[in-house]
């Protein structure tokens, strides 16, 4: 249902008085997105994963409650991760996928796979 026009005089005045009070929150209000927030999400928590199983190999043998704190950041990153997945949707992680190449990740992979695949191949 759209807006009458009204509603959308009062939607306009609202936004000129939020840039003309605070611009910078009006700038970063009008630049962040769900899916941006997600992906930066998506990049710290793998991040985060890596140090906790660098974490986990280093001092796992030497001092197992540290290796278990390393585990427990781990899981807590797959977590975030997987949290951050689910509010990138379907939508979202299709136009991931396109901004990091011209092909979907699932193909590349499939490529790599068999690809990988063809060079231990042996005929018998």
């Amino acid at each position: 249902m759209p807006l009458s026009e009204h509603e959308q005089r009062i939607l306009h005045e609202m936004e000129r008085t939020l840039y003309a009070h605070d611009p910078q929150f009006a700038d970063k209000v009008r630049s962040e997105t769900v899916y941006r927030y997600a992906g930066r999400n998506l990049k710290w928590s793998a991040v985060t994963f890596v140090l906790g199983l660098v974490v986990l190999i280093v001092w796992f043998t030497t001092a197992i409650v540290i290796g278990l704190i390393g585990f427990a950041i781990m899981l807590a990153s797959l977590f975030v991760f997987t949290t951050n997945l689910r509010r990138l949707g379907r939508a979202g992680w299709h136009d991931v996928s396109n901004a990091l190449g011209s092909k979907p990740q699932v193909e590349n992979l499939n490529e790599g796979w068999h690809r990988l695949r063809g060079r231990f191949h042996r005929d018998n």
